[in-house]
């Protein structure tokens, strides 16, 4: 379980860093709290922030459980490639919005292999 932990603190890590960035943006965009529109820069940082909390939500029990009822070593690198996807979308998305394509849809595919394979150790040790 040490890798999954490890995979987790450094999405957490990262969702850290884009909080700096957000707040950075604010800054240099002059938008104050609680204000969330305004300039179209700072607004990207924070649909960036945004899209990766909804995604967080998902990731973190889904990466758990996978590496509980599944296999940690499986569950471990398919986090990876959530993170990456991660760092793909913020920085494509922070360019061209239009542009996110290719690290969203790594994130939501890594999503979705944690909760199958949460799904299928789960499965296999209750029946």
């Amino acid at each position: 379980m040490a890798y999954i932990v490890i995979v987790a603190m450094l999405a957490l890590l990262q969702f850290v860093y884009f909080m700096v960035e957000v707040g950075r943006a604010r800054g240099r965009c002059g938008i104050a709290a609680p204000a969330t529109t305004g300039n179209e820069e700072f607004e990207r940082y924070f649909r960036v922030q945004q899209n990766t909390l909804e995604q967080l939500v998902i990731f973190l029990p889904a990466l758990v459980a996978a590496g509980m009822f599944g296999n940690a070593f499986v569950a471990a690198p398919i986090g990876l490639l959530f993170v990456v996807g991660r760092a793909l979308y913020a920085r494509a998305y922070v360019r061209d919005p239009s542009s996110r394509t290719i690290g969203f849809t790594l994130s939501l595919l890594a999503n979705l292999a944690l909760i199958g394979a949460a799904l299928w150790g789960a499965f296999r040790q209750a029946f």
